[in-house]
């Protein structure tokens, strides 16, 4: 059976920094950071990957649409 791994891809442009990934993520993997984009926000930033499953919550709770999740079979 094939094992599926996720991967997380964020506007940093259009993303508003209010964390509403982070708290919807069970895995921790997604925070925000201490860089911030043209608007001045902070924004999402991926802080392990490796440990991502692809169940895109994070996606699910993004009120700007920022957040694209892939899956892929390994």
């Amino acid at each position: 059976m094939a094992t599926i791994k996720g991967a997380i891809v964020v506007d940093t442009e259009r993303c508003k920094g209010c964390n509403l990934c982070a708290v919807a993520c069970p895995l921790d993997v997604i925070a925000l950071g201490k860089e911030v984009n043209a608007k001045g926000y902070s924004f999402a930033q991926p802080n392990k990957e490796e440990a991502c499953i692809g169940c895109a919550s994070c996606a699910i709770v993004c009120p700007d649409g920022c957040i694209s999740v892939y899956k892929v079979k390994l």
